[in-house]
């Protein structure tokens, strides 16, 4: 049986979907708060027996810091998929998000020991890889500690030590580094969002550029690794280098809106970001945009994921045909909200 953690996100509700309808039998752990319909809607983007495959999920009310819960989830359980993870860019969320990221894997990264796992498989990110002046990155671009990291890739990085640490002490392990995944579902956060902005109309934007790649490619990936004989390695999973310009530009004419014309200049995003910040202060709200995200923006990173197209003959989709799909997936459910509401 193979166990998954943060089947409810992005990447986990695909997966799921991936792996029962190649008849896998699986086990998903969730929050007492996660909406699993979520998951289900992903799951119906994609099949007409999404009610179905669903129902043979196993699901299981467990966190990642829960280890009694957690050891219960890992009986009977032959590989595990870590997706789960705390992302914020928040500093004064720093311990909590270290605790869910580092401490959560290291428990996972034990259990898998004391259960004799065959092998795990961790959603890591590109944000753990260093920086590259002019070139590509790729797997040997190490850490950079001396850099501007955001706490969230400090703490993913955190994370990778300990599935390392574990793979020392015998665990068969892979490592995936995606950058910016595209996919359906969960609109209103993470990388989904710049999909529903984008529907709307956006007349600015940011200077940097990105790594993109497609959630069903991550998925396809992971599935590989794990199903094939390389152990202990990490791959970036990247199928585009983008400008933001492109990216936006490329999505407002899927949505029949003009392209953004005018540049945003980084001294203004990094004023709202002090706003944010200082209203976050004085009035307790959440902080929406932090420095460490407006740095991302105007910052050139491209990445190299030759790596695993040569080792497993991997093939990722077109960009034009990842935005093809998830532009018409997310009209179709606009318009619908448009039809009752």
């Amino acid at each position: 049986m193979i166990l998954v953690t943060g089947g409810t996100g992005l990447v986990g509700s695909h997966l799921l979907l991936a792996l029962v309808q190649q008849q896998k039998t699986v086990r998903a752990i969730h929050r007492a708060t996660s909406d699993l319909n979520e998951v289900r809607k992903v799951f119906r983007y994609f099949s007409p027996e999404a009610d179905t495959l669903f129902d043979r999920i196993e699901w299981v009310e467990a966190n990642i810091l829960d280890i009694p819960a957690l050891t219960d989830a890992f009986q009977g359980i032959t590989k595990v998929y870590h997706a789960a993870a705390y992302i914020s860019f928040n500093t004064k969320q720093y311990r909590k998000i270290k605790k869910a990221n580092v401490e959560g894997t290291a428990n996972i990264v034990n259990l898998c020991l004391a259960h004799d796992i065959s092998k795990l498989c961790y959603v890591s990110s590109v944000a753990t890889l260093g920086s590259k002046e002019g070139g590509l990155i790729d797997e040997t671009t190490h850490w950079n500690p001396e850099a501007k990291n955001s706490v969230y890739a400090i703490t993913k990085y955190g994370a990778e030590m300990e599935v390392w640490r574990g793979t020392q002490e015998g665990l068969p392990a892979v490592i995936v580094h995606p950058g910016i995944i595209l996919g359906e579902g969960h609109w209103s956060s993470g990388s989904s969002v710049l999909v529903k902005r984008a529907s709307k109309g956006m007349k600015y934007t940011p200077s940097g550029g990105i790594g993109v790649v497609d959630v069903k490619d991550v998925v396809n990936a992971m599935i590989t690794l794990m199903e094939g004989s390389t152990y202990n390695d990490n791959f970036i999973l990247v199928g585009e280098n983008v400008r933001y310009k492109t990216l936006l530009t490329d999505l407002a004419v899927r949505f029949g809106n003009t392209p953004p014309q005018k540049k945003l200049p980084k001294w203004i995003m990094l004023l709202v970001s002090n706003l944010d910040g200082l209203s976050a202060v004085l009035f307790g709200t959440k902080k929406k945009l932090p420095k460490a995200t407006v740095r991302s923006m105007y910052t050139e990173s491209y990445y190299d994921a030759s790596k695993i197209k040569m080792v497993t003959n991997f093939k990722f989709t077109s960009y034009a045909e990842t935005l093809d799909r998830i532009t018409t997936h997310y009209s179709s459910v606009a318009n619908e909200s448009d039809a009752t509401g």
